[in-house]
């Protein structure tokens, strides 16, 4: 067995944890029945099939006229009109017309529609600019959807042109899996409440971001989330907060305490009350990130202890947590969609461990994907993470990188756009 020279002594990859993280993750099954307003972004547990086919009938794609046939000289006579939600009372027979709006279905007997922009009404004759040729402008019955059509399986996350869809074809409620529930807490003596006076803050004392980022994210996916607060240092604490975390969540996400501090006391107490399954990563930033189980009485709680610097936990929240959370959901597994672009300026960087830089990328006047960092990158420096759109995702085993290299970027998707 060989040795990754580059692989620091205690750690593991990036790669390694995310699959280890998935491997341990068993989907919800518990089901519940909404109404498709409340349904978007939720995922389905079982297939929604269509009600209808669409279009529910052979209707017109133009306002303008519906035909019969070819008419000697190219004139018809106008006999009616078809409007959508007022169709034509009768048939058309060859030489005849009927004024027809976009969506109105097409008359008995009608092969053809002509734009009203390519024909002249005087009297009730229509005379046509142009040719009209059989099928012109006609939507058919079906062309789009089938019914009792699957148009999205079990497992599909519903966005908004799935609404949409579903809708037009007369689904008015599906069935999804419940939402996860995520405990969040933070962990610390130095962290403040937002709101607290500026005044009242203790020195090194800082606002407890962490949480209230992180509650963010978790909402843009759709999490269920019960908010526990931010505890001191206290191991006795902690556990309690632990408990009823495990006992009132699916997972539980904290920040803080899980390095190897002398206060860092979040760690061990998991320890005490489960298991640590892995610890410690190769990342940077977000070294100490931690995952473990909390068994209870059905099942176990799962346990993911973000680092307390807070680009840290967005870093490692962003790239172990929400692939987790995403097939916890039942959802399936989220393309990433890499690309490569030009660096504008050197970055340093030693091999051992896989760096998530923040960039801003965008495309120059040639045409050309180039990025550039956003300045300082302490894992504590939280105004460039905010002026960035992507990740510079530079590898475990490299180095550092010269203005003009071509690196791999990571464009920000949710929760962190």
């Amino acid at each position: 067995m060989t040795t990754d020279t580059c692989l620091p002594p205690g750690l593991i990859t990036v790669e390694q944890a995310r699959e280890q993280l998935l491997q341990a993750i068993v989907p919800l099954r518990e089901t519940e029945t909404l109404s498709l307003e409340q349904a978007c972004g939720r995922v389905l547990a079982t297939p929604a099939t269509a009600r209808l086919d669409l279009p529910p009938c052979d209707n017109s794609a133009m306002d303008g006229y519906a035909l019969s046939g070819e008419s000697d000289g190219g004139s018809y006579r106008l006999v009616g009109k078809s409007l959508a939600g007022h169709p034509f009372d009768g048939a058309l027979y060859t030489g005849e017309c009927a004024r027809i709006t976009t969506g109105a279905p097409l008359p008995a007997g009608a092969d053809r529609v002509v734009m009203q922009e390519q024909a002249a009404l005087r009297d009730d004759t229509l005379t046509l600019h142009t040719e009209a040729k059989a099928g012109d402008h006609i939507r058919r019955r079906g062309e789009d959807v089938r019914v009792g059509q699957v148009l999205a399986d079990s497992g599909r996350a519903l966005k908004v042109p799935e609404i949409a869809l579903l809708a037009a074809a007369g689904v008015s409620e599906v069935t999804v899996l419940r939402k996860v529930r995520a405990a969040l807490l933070s962990v610390g003596d130095e962290l403040k409440p937002l709101g607290t006076p500026a005044a009242e803050l203790g020195p090194g004392d800082i606002y407890d971001s962490n949480r209230i980022a992180l509650k963010a994210a978790l909402a843009q996916m759709d999490i269920e989330v019960i908010d526990l607060g931010c505890l001191p240092d206290a191991p006795a604490t902690i556990r309690d907060a632990l408990v009823l975390a495990r006992d009132s969540a699916d997972i539980v996400i904290t920040s803080g305490g899980v390095s190897v501090g002398e206060a860092d006391f979040t760690r061990k107490v998991l320890e005490e009350l489960g298991q640590l399954d892995l610890w410690r990563l190769a990342i940077k930033p977000g070294k100490p990130f931690a995952f473990g189980r909390l068994p209870k009485g059905k099942g176990e709680t799962l346990f993911f202890g973000l680092p307390g610097n807070p680009v840290s936990a967005l870093v490692t929240l962003y790239q172990l947590v929400l692939p987790a959370l995403e097939k916890l959901k039942g959802a399936g597994p989220q393309q990433v969609f890499n690309s490569r672009a030009r660096l504008l300026n050197p970055i340093r960087k030693s091999p051992g461990r896989t760096d998530y830089q923040r960039g801003y990328t965008w495309r120059d006047g040639d045409g050309i994907q180039v990025v550039r960092s956003t300045g300082i990158q302490g894992s504590h420096i939280l105004s460039g993470f905010a002026e960035a759109n992507c990740f510079i995702v530079l590898p475990r085993k490299g180095g550092s990188c010269e203005t003009g290299d071509w690196v791999t970027i990571e464009p920000f998707q949710k929760p962190l756009v």
